[in-house]
């Protein structure tokens, strides 16, 4: 075992790798966008060439919306795809390494000083471009360890699995389907950017749309109307105070995260002339999901919070909760499981310390695996502080550790042959 370990690590080609995370992140693979459906297919022809069993297919997106635990989504998509490689082995695949192809769109481009976010730059140690960090750095590293496994002629006794989906932006369409094509495995490392500690646990996220009715009058006369801006201050309190309440006795692994679970709400429109009362308000955001709690229990808080701090003219005139978009569960590994030991053990071997373990507040694939049955954690390069943002931006030497560390997990938890 040994002696496959150093063969794996030393068929590492590091210059290779980073060549394809720079082409990985030339591709404009916003979230439903055709170039995702272009990359995805790319990736399919590299996992072909890397001796891999690859089933790619286009998923049956009527069928998927229908099931009642549907994910959601918010990017308008006509098609999808999905994208599963399989190496040689017995058996269930031992290991998932999954990863997904998508990105946020760039917003402003004034604010990347001038640069094109898909024309990725070194500076130093420094790789940057939009996806640099969330996630195609560890979409690379997956593949560079399939890579070197070809190169090193190792083959494994039990199926190593990489499974590369689309939507994961915007409420996980891609790994729901994936999963539910029966792509399985004994346990898996998603490979989202996590500043070189171990994720065990996601809080979840669910998307709310508030509808908040005003009465339309002239603005000189605005006496006569009620405005939709005015009215839905008190909401906007109630969900500040809510947020509060949420975030009160914490689990340890959020420790140095007094936020774990934020509700924010990240779009108002209200009005449509200047001169009028505005008559109708809308509000969507985020509500962050507790560990292990309902997301029907979740939305119950929120809507209950808004009914209790509706004014005079709201109860007569309630404004309207929905929840379209993405809709995050949390997720968690399960406690005692194996793969953090496993885990723990090869990052200390590759970078001399054992890495801390900690829980992100954001949604993740992570809940749909463990909710699936698959143990999974997150493990990735990248500082998630510079996910999706006009900085984005990996570090090459993460990138590097990463891929070696994988490789010997790949080795351990699959056995060669």
């Amino acid at each position: 075992m040994h002696d496959a370990e150093t063969r794996i690590l030393d068929a590492i080609d590091d210059a290779e790798t980073v060549n394809l995370l720079a082409d990985a992140i030339r591709v404009p693979s916003v979230t439903g966008t055709d170039a995702e459906s272009e990359l995805l297919h790319h990736y399919a022809g590299l996992f072909g060439e890397a001796d891999l069993d690859v089933d790619l297919w286009k998923l049956d997106l009527e069928r998927l919306c229908a099931r009642p635990d549907f994910p959601g989504i918010e990017a308008p998509r006509s098609e999808g795809y999905g994208l599963v490689g399989v190496t040689e082995g017995e058996g269930r695949p031992a290991l998932i390494l999954q990863g997904h192809v998508d990105v946020v769109p760039t917003g402003d481009l004034t604010k990347w000083k001038g640069s094109d976010p898909f024309a990725p730059r070194i500076t130093g140690d420094t790789l940057h471009g939009r996806g640099a960090c969330d996630m195609k750095a560890g979409l690379v590293a997956n593949l560079a360890v399939v890579r070197a496994l070809r190169r090193s002629g190792i083959r494994l006794a039990r199926p190593l699995a990489l499974h590369c989906v689309i939507s994961e932006e915007d409420g996980g369409l891609g790994a729901f389907a994936t999963l539910a094509r029966g792509h399985t495995g004994e346990a898996a490392v998603i490979t989202e950017p996590t500043s070189g500690t171990v994720i065990t646990a996601n809080a979840g996220a669910l998307t709310f749309r508030i509808e908040v009715p005003g009465r339309a009058a002239h603005g000189a006369s605005r006496q006569e109307g009620v405005s939709a801006i005015e009215v839905f201050w008190p909401l906007f309190q109630a969900i500040r105070r809510l947020e509060g309440e949420r975030n009160r006795d914490l689990p340890a692994v959020f420790a140095g995260n007094a936020l774990p679970y934020p509700i924010e709400v990240g779009t108002v429109r209200a009005g449509d002339w200047s001169s009028s009362v505005p008559d109708l308000l809308v509000a969507e955001g985020r509500l962050g999901v507790r560990l292990g709690e309902d997301p029907a229990e979740a939305r119950a808080a929120f809507e209950q919070a808004l009914a209790e701090a509706a004014g005079s003219w709201l109860r007569d005139n309630p404004p309207v909760v929905t929840w379209p978009g993405g809709q995050f569960a949390s997720g968690r590994l399960p406690a005692g499981h194996e793969l953090l030991d496993q885990v723990n053990a090869v990052v200390a071997e590759v970078r001399g310390s054992v890495p801390a373990e900690s829980a992100a507040p954001y949604g993740s694939d992570l809940r749909l695996y463990n909710g699936g049955g698959i143990p999974t954690l997150h493990y990735g390069p990248g500082d998630v502080r510079f996910a999706h943002a006009p900085r984005e931006q990996v570090e090459l030497s993460e990138l590097r550790e990463v891929t070696r560390a994988l490789a010997l997990l790949v080795v351990r938890r699959c056995g060669i042959r």
